[in-house]
């Protein structure tokens, strides 16, 4: 097991300016350990979800992402996470959901990655993924000088896919049958047909260009050809993504490496696959992230040796 620090990590605000605004961060840096160390960015996963891993739509949190970071930091790894465009600090960097489109948050993401590689304080930048974020990262990453690439909870398929698997329990007569025409509408590039009330805030007019850049992506296939070495993070119990997101990441790009943590769920918790259990543990901050996900993440980083980086761009 990766040996942990004592010390207090130090927190840092950080800002990129974008073109539309800027987008807020935290940067910690661990207090002993190498005085270049390696450097997690941190990406948090779909909607409304903050540099904490906490959704703003919701009053309570659980702090997994900075749980995570403050382990990291304790073990000598720095870390950055961030407000992603349109959420809690870096609300305004985004005006209207309507503009929002995927690519945007991957520009970002490499941005950020391209700040950090310019920073001489750190020997190395790895790219931390969670959920969509993972695929944010893979795409980020790919054209970047970033060290290696971890992705945790990341859907190995797209994410139209993705949604036919969790709506396919629709109660009502018909919903499953619609909900197949919008998606097929959406991969395809086409207008939707009608939208049935009860998923009109799910395919509401403003976010329907976000969904077709989305799904335009396959995890699969970027993973595939990603040049990086890879590490993929699974939680038996993680009711949104599967073990079998994982393999298929895993069958995409062979020599990633693969850990596959019993009993953690999606939000990094170790929390049994019982609906109610679950949901507590989403909104439930003294709940510890899985430890056996944090030493995968402090191994890989320590295995993976630091190389000459290419100068980041102007």
């Amino acid at each position: 097991m990766p040996e942990h620090h004592v010390g207090t990590p130090r927190c840092d605000a950080v800002v990129l300016k974008t073109s539309t605004g800027e987008l807020h961060g935290s940067l910690r840096l661990p207090t002993e350990g190498s005085p270049t160390p390696a450097v997690v960015l941190v990406i948090a996963g779909s909607g409304p979800t903050d540099r904490d891993g906490n959704s703003t739509r919701i009053q309570a949190r659980n702090d997994s992402l900075k749980m995570l970071a403050q382990a990291l930091a304790q073990a000598g790894v720095a870390s950055l996470c961030y407000d992603k465009r349109g959420v809690a600090a870096s609300a305004a960097a985004a005006s209207c959901e309507a503009d929002l489109r995927f690519d945007t948050y991957v520009e970002d993401a490499a941005a950020w990655i391209h700040m950090l590689l310019a920073d001489d304080r750190f020997a190395s930048v790895f790219v931390f993924g969670h959920s969509e974020g993972s695929l944010v990262g893979m795409l980020a990453a790919k054209e970047s000088s970033a060290r290696a690439f971890i992705s945790v909870a990341g859907p190995g398929r797209r994410g139209s896919d993705v949604l036919r698997q969790q709506l396919a329990g629709l109660p009502e007569p018909g919903l499953v049958q619609a909900n197949e025409a919008i998606l097929s509408a959406l991969e395809q590039g086409q207008e939707v047909p009608a939208i049935p009330t009860a998923l009109a805030s799910l395919y509401r007019p403003s976010v329907l260009p976000y969904l077709r850049s989305w799904f335009a992506h396959d995890p699969a296939q970027a993973f595939a050809v990603l040049g990086l070495p890879a590490l993929v993070v699974q939680g038996t119990t993680d009711l949104q993504v599967g073990v079998p997101d994982a393999l298929a990441l895993r069958r995409a790009k062979p020599d990633a490496k693969l850990c596959v943590v019993q009993g953690m769920n999606h939000v990094l918790k170790m929390v049994p696959a019982d609906p109610a259990l679950q949901q507590a543990a989403y909104v439930d901050p003294s709940l510890p992230v899985a430890g056996e996900m944090v030493d995968a993440v402090l191994r890989f980083v320590a295995t993976t040796p630091p190389r000459l980086r290419s100068p980041a761009p102007g």
